[in-house]
């Protein structure tokens, strides 16, 4: 698709995770960027390649006006809470992106919700479902039936066996493996290279191998 055809794409958020959004946005060929909304800059700002648009209180009228045609959210795990609420905020007024790079693999029969990001090297097989505002991390694998709620990060080379599910606003760890028909609550954390043999039916922080319950 040339530049002149594709879709403009704000970003809510100009720090890594935002930039990082904008960088395979671009270099993939998915969308070309209109700029960033930061509370934290001020319009006309300078963020990495790309300008500042404006704060959150801008987003709405921007769109309004034509300055762009989808949005993401590039506020990171660290900051779920705001994350979920810009999403919802805007849900419904502004369509969201969804950048699905093209050195992943995704079965045709996914199922893959408005503003995920999927980064280079994932696997997701026959019938997985990803939620709303979902971020897959490099080299992730997620077999078949499975499902990732919505706002949840998945870091570098998870691994996800089949008929599982993760719930919403879920930070899982580098190298995490959770095996076959796995439950995990939602606002769960597992630190890298947690094995999950049992379901996580408490939120909170899980280490180790096997998974246990830490704060």
């Amino acid at each position: 698709m040339s530049a002149g055809n594709m879709k403009r794409l704000a970003i809510i958020g100009s720090g890594d995770l935002g930039q990082q959004i904008a960088y395979h946005a671009g270099h993939d060929n998915h969308y070309t960027i209109a700029g960033f909304f930061d509370d934290f800059k001020k319009p006309g700002e300078t963020a990495g390649a790309y300008t500042v648009l404006g704060g959150l209180p801008d987003v709405l009228e921007k769109y309004q006006e034509g300055m762009f045609d989808h949005l993401m959210i590039g506020i990171g795990y660290k900051h779920f809470e705001k994350r979920r609420e810009c999403f919802d905020a805007f849900a419904g007024q502004i369509p969201f992106g969804r950048i699905i790079h093209s050195q992943s693999s995704v079965d045709p029969s996914c199922r893959i919700g408005e503003g995920a990001f999927v980064l280079p090297g994932c696997v997701l097989d026959q019938q997985v479902v990803i939620g709303e505002n979902v971020l897959i991390n490099v080299g992730s694998c997620i077999a078949h039936d499975s499902q990732i709620g919505r706002h949840t990060f998945l870091s570098p080379r998870v691994a996800i066996a089949g008929f599982t599910t993760v719930g919403e606003c879920c930070n899982i760890g580098i190298n995490t493996t959770i095996i076959d028909n796995i439950r995990v609550q939602d606002r769960v954390q597992t630190g890298g290279g947690t094995v999950v043999i049992r379901d996580l039916d408490q939120p909170g922080l899980y280490v180790g191998n096997p998974a246990r319950f830490v704060r």
